[in-house]
Order: structure tokens, then C-alpha cells, then sequence
């Protein structure tokens, strides 16, 4: 199979990259970190100058309709650099309102496209597996129960909140100044906040009266928001890896011990190989079932190995570029850190290994 990326998705990742590299440099993270904001704007802003954000998205929003592959390729070089930007829960909320949203609120995508807007995604309740059902219940139009941690809940325009309604389910777009929320910090440092949702109002995604809003449209846009999330989620943490695994090749080649560099002890090649394959295993999962997402084939399967090698062998490949780094890699002044708090932190999204093992026993 050739997982090479084709012509246009190859320039938008070297354009992503060029951009990224710019504007989340070492010195630029730890200036963020320094000054205590919930996220890069001048970043944020820059990925939107560069079309970044609209490449995904629909021309009605500004973009160039590139879909879910074009999503994963910026993610993925998001988290090659741990870049402190709300892209990955933007861009799961924007891509499922555009491929289940009404014509209006496609076009309202238009801000977060330009930058000016930041949107965001319940992932899942707390406890809860990646099948299970929504926790939150719609009632006319008005939800009621605690969706989970949100991140940059209180920056957002609107958080994107599953329901079970009427015996179906449905996506609904939550202002958050209707929501109670409660601040707490992700374990990757970005804010987020507990949500609560009291009689809170919210507006469907799809056409407003549109038969059966609630019940197949509204599961098979819950479906396609969970695929989605699969797909952005191992695709960030694909390129985390990858930039964990470079910082790491990089150090056992120039770090010497006994007279002799890090690399040239054949205990430490076979770690860093088999940080090499873990990550490439990511890869080729990652990019088989982001592939068949975007051209609308069956990838819950692909999708589930993708997300239990996120969930699993990497986090284990994480440990391992912590273990050849020796006391540096947990040094705060050291950048690997980051990329073990965002890997673990993605792991937890997805429900952890375990989850995802049992959701491949279910989907075969």
C-alpha cells in the first residue's frame, strides 16, 4: 500500500509546517507558558492567515473542502510541536457541523475558519467507554446533564454536546455562557472546565424540522462526531510521538556516557527502534482509517486499531524517550515534557487502552 500523501496534502503539510515551526519555536512555548493565557493567539491566528483551519471545511465556510484527511495532516504537525492552539477540539466540532449542520450553520463556521472563533467538543462523560451513549438528554430543545471535561470550554463560541433525545440522539451547539462551568486544567496544561447543563438551551445541528433530526440524522451525525474525534485525537498523537522520537534520536546521538554517544550502546538502538516502530505502527493505522473516513468507506474498525495504539503502545513509546532521556526528560526547562503530558492526556480521551481493546472486540 502507498501511504504517501498526494500532491495538495503534502504542500499543506510543508505549508503547515513552515507555519507551525514559526510560531511554536521553544522560545515561543515557553513564552506562552510564562505568560499564563489559555492558548497561542498570534498562533491561532496565523494557522487561520495560512488557510489552515478552513482547509477542511466547506467553501460556504470559507474553506477549501478538503475534509478529515486535510484535518489529520494539520494535527498532526500541531503535535509534532505540542503547539498551544485549541485545533484539535476546533476542528472535530467543525468538521462534524459541516458534514451534519444546515446550511446556516456551515456558513457561521466562517469565523472559526478566519481565526476570530474558537469552538469546542464534549468528548465523552466521565467513566464513560467510546460506545457508550450520550449522558446528557435533550428535551425540547433544552439539555440537562454533565457532558464531561471540556477543553477551552469557557474561550469557545460553542461547545458541541451529544444527547440522547427521544429515544435517538442528537448533536446540539451549547452557547457557554448558558452552561455552568467549572474551571480545572487538563493534565496538558490547556484550561478546560467541567460542564454542567441545567434545562440549558441548545440548537440542534442539522435543518431545522427536519424528519427524524433526532433519530437516524441525529445518531449518524453522534457517529460521525465520535469517528471524528478518533481520527483527530491519533492523529495528534501520531505526530506527538513522532516529535517525541526525533527529540529523542537527537539526544542519544550527541548525549555521551562511558566516552562514548547514547547511540552506540546496542541496548539503547533497540529501545529507540522499537520507539521507531510504535510510532510508524500509529502511522499506518492512523492514516489507513483518516483515509477511508475521507472517502466516506467504513473506517470504525481502522479507526479503533489507530486509537488503541494511541491509547497503548505509545504511551509506552512515551515512557520509553523518557527512560533513554535519563533526569533531563523531566526537567521543565527540557521540552519532552510536553509531549509526555499531551500523549498520556490523548490517551485519556480515548477511554485508555483497554476501552479501545473492547471496542474492537465489539466492532469484530
Amino acid at each position: 500500500m502507498d501511504f504517501d500523501l498526494d500532491e495538495t496534502h503534502a504542500e499543506l503539510r510543508a505549508l503547515a509546517a513552515s507555519v507551525l515551526d514559526r510560531e511554536a519555536d521553544q522560545a515561543r512555548l515557553e513564552a506562552h507558558e510564562r505568560g499564563g493565557r489559555p492558548y497561542d493567539a498570534g498562533a491561532w491566528k496565523a494557522l487561520a492567515q495560512a488557510g489552515l483551519l478552513g482547509a477542511c471545511l466547506p467553501p460556504e465556510a470559507g474553506g477549501a473542502g478538503l475534509g478529515p484527511l486535510a484535518a489529520a495532516v494539520i494535527l498532526r504537525e500541531a503535535g509534532a510541536r505540542v503547539a498551544p492552539v485549541p485545533a484539535l477540539p476546533g476542528l472535530i466540532a467543525a468538521l462534524t457541523v459541516a458534514g451534519h449542520g444546515s446550511d446556516a450553520q456551515r456558513r457561521a463556521l466562517a469565523p472559526f475558519a478566519e481565526g476570530e472563533e474558537v469552538l469546542t467538543v464534549a468528548f465523552r462523560a466521565a467513566g464513560a467507554g467510546p460506545g457508550d451513549p450520550p449522558a446528557v438528554i435533550a428535551e425540547e430543545g433544552r439539555l440537562t446533564g454533565r457532558p464531561g471535561i471540556v477543553p477551552y470550554a469557557a474561550e469557545a463560541s460553542a461547545i458541541l454536546v451529544p444527547a440522547r433525545s427521544g429515544g435517538g440522539f442528537g448533536l446540539y451547539l451549547v452557547r457557554p455562557g448558558d452552561a455552568r462551568l467549572l474551571p480545572v486544567t487538563s493534565p496538558a496544561g490547556e484550561p478546560s472546565a467541567a460542564v454542567v447543563l441545567e434545562d440549558t438551551p441548545g440548537e440542534m445541528v442539522g435543518e431545522a424540522g427536519e424528519a427524524g433530526a433526532a433519530g437516524a440524522a441525529g445518531g449518524a451525525a453522534v457517529a460521525a462526531l465520535r469517528l471524528n474525534t478518533q481520527a483527530a485525537v491519533t492523529a495528534t498523537a501520531s505526530g506527538v510521538l513522532a516529535g517525541a522520537l526525533a527529540l529523542t534520536k537527537g539526544h542519544i546521538a550527541t548525549r555521551r556516557q562511558f566516552g562514548r554517544v547514547l547511540a552506540e550502546f546496542q541496548a539503547v538502538t533497540m529501545q529507540i527502534a522499537d520507539v521507531y516502530i510504535a510510532s510508524r505502527a500509529l502511522d499506518v493505522a492512523m492514516w489507513t482509517g483518516v483515509w477511508r473516513l475521507t472517502e466516506g468507506l467504513p473506517a470504525e474498525r481502522d479507526l479503533a486499531v489507530a486509537a488503541r495504539n494511541a491509547a497503548g503502545d505509545a504511551v509506552r513509546a512515551l515512557y520509553t524517550c523518557q527512560h533513554l532521556h535519563g533526569g533531563i526528560g523531566l526537567d521543565l526547562t527540557y521540552p519532552l515534557h510536553r509531549y509526555f503530558a499531551l500523549g498520556t492526556h490523548l490517551a485519556h480521551l480515548l477511554g485508555g487502552e483497554q476501552a479501545q481493546l473492547d471496542l474492537i472486540g465489539a466492532l469484530v
